[in-house]
């Protein structure tokens, strides 16, 4: 059995937003009780990554590292048609990945007490952006 939703979220620019609420309401609507759930974000200049929800530190020092291996404007990159965060947006999201999947049982999310699921926005400017996620169970 499964079921699917596409969700949609406004980025405020670059950086994490928090969606696991969300996910886990498309879970719990499926009335799947156990299985995968599999999200997918449909854009190359974002991401989806899991990590750390409790200290925003961690989202902020992983934005340093991003900002460090793919910055803004470099005049190695060719790709720039939308500006100087274009190219750096799509190597970001090569380096997160856009999709991952999450076990679930008794209707709910199998994360770690730490663990969030965050749509990672790579572009300085504001954004909308299509999420799907499938449960499997």
């Amino acid at each position: 059995m499964a079921h699917q939703a596409i969700l949609e979220f406004a980025t405020g620019g670059r950086g994490a937003r928090d969606i696991t609420g969300a996910v886990a309401e498309v879970v719990r609507a499926s009335g799947l009780q156990c299985g995968l759930v599999q999200v997918f974000v449909q854009h190359t200049s974002c991401s989806l990554t899991i990590t750390e929800n409790a200290d925003p530190d961690v989202r902020r020092d992983l934005e340093t590292i991003l900002k460090r291996l793919a910055p803004d404007g470099d005049p190695a990159y060719r790709h720039d048609d939308e500006g100087p965060d274009d190219m750096a947006a799509h190597a970001r999201s090569v380096l997160l990945d856009t999709g991952l999947t999450v076990p679930f049982g008794g209707g709910r999310l199998l994360l770690g007490t730490w663990q969030g699921i965050y749509l990672w926005e790579h572009r300085t400017a504001p954004h909308r952006r299509k999420v799907v996620v499938t449960v499997i169970g």
